[in-house]
């Protein structure tokens, strides 16, 4: 039986409602229903019992529970044994949302992995709110975001800047760039509202994104002009490929790192934000080698 299953169990007994199960879980409403029929079968017995607005659980899902519990902590603790077994010392997960990876995250991986040689890491994609919840359960160690993830029992603090450049495809003004495919990449709540302020004029985006790295290959194939990280845009920067807008500042955007403040590896994390927040962001080993490729004409 798929541990998934059990846990999708154990997000249904806990909210009762299969829609905010399913959204909780970032699965659909379908495959939540599947999961349970799937349990409701193994077991042949109803596990919930399902009126129009309520749901709830019957004797034999109450009785369920511990068990789905034992099952999938017990899953993860395997897995934290299976890792030791191959020589690590101790393993750390690191998450952090796609432009946080995108801006920061992939060198600073690339760095802590080399100075903390003989342990094992973790790299996860997050939304903000699954690092909150995976902090919460103690799934993920440490939390990269644009945006504060606070807490009682966590510790925020912020650890670097990144720094966002508006460019385009074609040399521009701050006059005439918003008017031909300007692509708005999500930097964060703060980022969201001071770019409304910063820009309150222009008219609506030719495309959304949560991902700078959507924005950078649309613009670099269509044209177009979006708000993104050094970091990231240099390489293309010096081959003419991307220029920098005209009157523009450049936009500083911090990044937060939050953690557990009772963590049983709270030495080694207090080591690697120490590390972190000496760590200049570089452009991606793959993105220098993209901006090196020939451009067709």
């Amino acid at each position: 039986m798929d541990v998934k299953v059990f846990r999708t169990f154990l997000e249904l007994a806990n909210v009762r409602h299969f829609g905010r199960a399913a959204e909780n879980l970032y699965i659909t409403q379908a495959a939540v229903s599947a999961r349970i029929k799937q349990l409701e079968s193994y077991f042949d017995t109803q596990l919930f019992i399902r009126d129009r607005n309520n749901i709830k659980l019957t004797s034999a899902g109450e009785r369920l529970i511990g068990y789905a519990e034992v099952m999938v902590s017990t899953l993860q603790q395997a897995k934290l044994e299976l890792s030791l077994e191959s020589g690590k010392a101790l393993q750390l997960t690191l998450g952090g949302t796609p432009n946080v990876w995108d801006a920061y995250l992939q060198n600073c991986l690339s760095l802590v992995t080399d100075e903390f040689e003989g342990y094992g890491f973790i790299a996860e994609i997050l939304s903000r709110e699954s690092l909150n919840r995976n902090l919460q359960e103690r799934t993920l160690d440490m939390a990269f975001a644009f945006d504060p993830i606070k807490a009682d029992e966590l510790n925020c603090k912020k650890v670097a800047e990144v720094v966002l450049i508006l460019v385009s495809t074609q040399e521009n003004d701050l006059e005439s760039v918003f008017a031909d495919k300007y692509v708005y990449v999500d930097w964060g709540t703060k980022f969201s509202s001071e770019h409304a302020e910063r820009h309150p004029k222009i008219p609506a985006p030719y495309l959304r994104t949560s991902t700078a790295r959507i924005a950078m290959d649309f613009i670099l194939e269509k044209g177009g002009s979006a708000y993104l990280p050094a970091s990231l845009v240099e390489p293309f920067l010096a081959t003419g490929q991307l220029h920098k807008v005209k009157g523009v500042d450049d936009w500083c955007r911090p990044i937060y790192l939050s953690y557990r403040k009772a963590s049983t590896s709270i030495d080694a994390i207090t080591q690697l934000e120490e590390l972190v927040k000496h760590i200049d962001p570089v452009t991606a080993y793959s993105l220098q080698q993209m901006a090196d490729l020939p451009v067709d004409e």
